[in-house]
């Protein structure tokens, strides 16, 4: 098993896009990227610890590539906005590939010059590249939120769509 760890925004988000992958054998949502141990929701609330919010993914690399992954990270979020994602503003919410590996992280420098290169979006990509670092699992009730929660209305008018623009772009690779 191999591990990926992105901050996309918030891990709701994140998480629930991931765990369709066909490949995926887990995505735990979480902190990673700050300067205090054991943080808390509340204390990442606040902007001032460093921390992102992030999913780390296990996954099976003869099921799934890691290029594939970066693939559904940079279709599923919004890379061009610094420490923001929709109305989720904040360092926390940054969009960071923290990798486990050189392979991974040339791969995605490699990506996102493609990305870049092509012009696919409409802004230059702001995502950060950072070695993984000590990762900590958020609070038992962030750990699968959209399944727990699909008919609040954040996950409705938010999550919703990313998931769907996964069916609709990545449909050979759902479960």
């Amino acid at each position: 098993m191999s591990h990926a760890t992105f901050s996309g925004g918030c891990f709701w988000c994140t998480e629930a896009v991931f765990l369709q992958l066909k490949g995926v054998e887990t995505v735990v949502s979480g902190y990673i990227g700050g300067t205090i141990e054991n943080p808390t929701y509340e204390q990442i609330c606040t902007g001032r610890t460093g921390h992102a919010e992030a999913i780390q993914i296990t996954f099976n690399e003869d099921l799934i590539s890691f290029e594939t992954l970066l693939e559904v990270f940079f279709a599923t979020h919004n890379p061009t906005t610094l420490n923001r994602q929709g109305a989720d503003v904040g360092t926390q919410y940054r969009s960071e590939v923290f990798y486990h590996s050189e392979k991974q992280k040339t791969l995605s420098e490699a990506y996102i010059r493609q990305l870049d290169e092509a012009k696919f979006f409409d802004s230059p990509i702001v995502t950060q590249l950072s070695p993984v670092s000590k990762f900590y699992p958020a609070e038992a009730y962030h750990q699968n939120y959209y399944q727990l929660n699909k008919e609040k209305s954040y996950c409705h008018y938010v999550i919703t769509p990313k998931r769907n623009t996964l069916s609709e772009s990545f449909s050979k690779l759902l479960k």
